[in-house]
């Protein structure tokens, strides 16, 4: 798995407010960082530019490997079950082992309600067993642990860490505490405009 993700002195306009400006950073194997800051200073904006979703006010954005974005939008069919939709997925993405995923998360009871029913926390979980799926190496997630339980919490820095020891990247954008392995702290309070 290779992976590298740099950012090189990017800014981030939203409207006509720029919102942060001069921020870079380069992320190789292995690495995890944890986007911090206040609600509205622009954490979930540097993951879209990241991402490729949403173009920087200045700078540039190189990347390397394949990305797997979790964020508020979840990318399932609300009408389907979650069985369904995580096999739409499974035959795009390739995924090799799916039943991993679903059991690391414990997703199985869930199988045959349909997505638009699931809880906060569930959908969470769902969107986390679809990243797990693709087998991306560059993970990006835009504050993960909203709406998950204690114990899913655990499971899912648990996974990080597995990917992360496997030479994969994590960007952790998150107003809350989350453990990573090794993090480097990225506080967008530095960058504000």
């Amino acid at each position: 798995m290779q992976a590298r993700l740099v950012a090189k002195d990017i800014a981030c306009r939203r409207g006509e407010r720029l919102l942060f400006r001069g921020l870079s950073l380069a992320c190789e194997a292995g690495d995890a960082y944890h986007i911090t800051g206040a609600n509205g200073i622009g954490k979930s904006s540097l993951i879209r530019i990241l991402a490729g979703l949403m173009q920087p006010f200045a700078g540039a954005v190189e990347r390397e490997g394949a990305m797997g974005l979790v964020d508020e939008r979840l990318a399932l069919d609300g009408n389907r079950s979650l069985g369904q939709a995580l096999a739409f997925w499974e035959g795009l993405d390739g995924s090799r082992d799916p039943g991993r995923a679903i059991q690391l998360l414990q997703l199985g009871p869930l199988m045959d309600v349909p997505v638009r029913y699931l809880s906060t926390g569930q959908k969470k979980r769902a969107a986390l067993a679809r990243l797990i799926n693709r087998g991306s190496p560059i993970w990006l997630l835009d504050e993960p642990l909203n709406g998950l339980d204690g114990e899913a919490q655990k499971t899912f820095e648990a996974l990080i860490a597995i990917h992360c020891s496997g030479g994969g990247i994590a960007v952790v954008a998150s107003h809350q505490p989350i453990a990573l392995p090794s993090p480097r702290i990225l506080d967008l309070a530095r960058y504000a405009a």
